[in-house]
């Protein structure tokens, strides 16, 4: 099964934000025992930097994305994702864009977010890792 995670959930996990980010591990659990593969987008990547640079050292943070680009396939921003996420009706154009990511891939079950309202409109459902976790366990 293939999961696009949203940056709340890669944030969760790198700052270690209780009680999400045991979520978050279990997640990432399931990807390493092979169960669910992981797919986030650029933005995510960049944003969770610019986020956790104030409070990781930058060479820290730079190992936490590393490593964490070895569970998950980062997906790149295309001109076509753009044009369509600016295109849309998602009130929100990073998360059009996420979307936009997501559906690149073609078959993606899942986007999990702890901002669920963000994706109402999106094609691909939206689910939190509870969800998630007792659709795989």
């Amino acid at each position: 099964m293939k999961i696009f995670l949203d940056t709340n959930i890669l944030i969760d996990l790198l700052a270690n934000r209780p009680p999400f980010s045991a979520e978050a591990l279990e997640v990432f659990r399931l990807s390493e025992e092979g169960k669910i593969q992981l797919f986030t987008s650029t933005h995510s990547i960049a944003t969770t930097y610019y986020i956790l640079k104030k409070s990781v050292s930058e060479s820290h943070l730079r190992h936490l994305l590393s490593e964490l680009s070895e569970f998950v396939t980062v997906l790149d921003i295309t001109q076509t994702i753009i044009k369509s996420s600016l295109k849309s009706s998602h009130k929100d154009l990073k998360d059009g864009i996420q979307i936009g990511c997501a559906e690149s891939v073609g078959d993606i079950a899942y986007i999990v977010s702890r901002n669920l309202k963000d994706f109402k409109n999106s094609t691909i459902p939206a689910i939190s890792v509870q969800e998630l976790l007792s659709k795989i366990d």
